[in-house]
């Protein structure tokens, strides 16, 4: 969790939403992202979603059916979703996310029972790291204006 958090820095020294993804096969880190939406001017350029894209080349597959991600912050519906069909077996995040968490704050995707792919989930690793960057963020972001 510690490299997300490293990723998630990335981002917010990029002046984005301070979130980052890694993705372990094996032991082995094989993918790692930050937001990058403002950035690459790319409403898809979430971290999970850039990590996955990252894993999936590295494996040469879709299917990531050995692997774990860790999140800081808990997905999006997008980003949830997209974890989900990759078939990701593992997922670890830090920071909930009351407002738009689609792994179980607002709707639980990620263990959904009526599809055909669950993940087992890992809630509040390095979650008060996660949230402070998070906070200090967006405190940043409301003083520019």
């Amino acid at each position: 969790m510690e490299m997300a958090l490293e990723e998630a820095r990335k981002a917010y020294e990029l002046d984005e939403t301070p979130i980052g993804a890694i993705i372990v096969h094996n032991g082995e880190v094989i993918a790692k992202a930050c937001n990058r939406r403002n950035t690459d001017k790319n409403s898809l350029a979430h971290a999970e979603v850039m990590a996955i894209d990252e894993a999936c080349k590295y494996i040469g597959d879709w299917r990531l059916e050995e692997c774990t991600i860790y999140i800081t912050l808990e997905p999006c519906p997008m980003c949830a979703g997209a974890i989900v069909q990759a078939r990701i077996p593992k997922v670890v995040y830090g920071a909930s996310s009351p407002k738009a968490g689609f792994g179980g704050s607002v709707i639980n995707i990620l263990e959904m029972g009526s599809l055909n792919h669950r993940c087992d989930v890992i809630r509040g690793i390095c979650e008060e790291e996660s949230a402070v960057l998070l906070k200090d963020y967006f405190k940043k972001m409301r003083q520019k204006k």
